[in-house]
């Protein structure tokens, strides 16, 4: 008898899967894979970081390393942070001096190149920050590229200077 309950689940679940129509059936997503993070094929995103600003009202900042694996060359063309009023890409360069802050427009990363966003030069300018963001929690960032195609990734909350 035992065995016989052990085998009739076995029994329907072939008897069903016979009643189809023959096409295959696409896979549905989970409520995890629903929720999972965007990802552009070909590219990886290491090292995100959001820095607080130092002074409540200003500006934080985004850092990070994008890396084109693909064989095609890609445009950067809007940055997110979710739950900030603004974000976008700046450059700040050194001349006779000075220091100049301008917006970064549409960089393109070749295959096999790296845009990296690091302190003193490229970056993701935040303003709007939420109050209640604190060292150690997370943010999501979301890149979106020329062609449409997006990659998000999960940025580590630092405190002002780092952690």
């Amino acid at each position: 008898m035992r065995s016989c309950v052990r085998v009739l689940p076995l029994v329907l679940v072939a008897a069903l899967s016979a009643c189809g129509d023959g096409k295959p059936v696409a896979p549905q997503p989970t409520e995890s894979a629903a929720v999972a993070p965007e990802a552009k094929p070909g590219l990886a995103l290491t090292g995100g970081r959001l820095v607080l600003p130092a002074v409540k009202g200003n500006p934080g900042a985004v850092y990070f390393v994008l890396r084109n694996g693909s064989d095609k060359p890609v445009t950067l063309a809007a940055v997110d942070v979710a739950g900030a009023g603004m974000a976008m890409l700046h450059e700040t360069t050194q001349a006779d001096g000075h220091s100049t802050m301008a917006e970064l427009k549409d960089p393109a990363i070749a295959p096999g190149a790296i845009l990296e966003l690091a302190p003193g030069g490229k970056h993701v300018m935040l303003d709007g920050v939420p109050a209640d963001w604190k060292p150690g929690g997370t943010a999501e960032l979301t890149l979106v590229f020329a062609d449409g195609d997006k990659l998000s990734a999960q940025l580590k909350v630092e405190a002002p200077g780092g952690d």
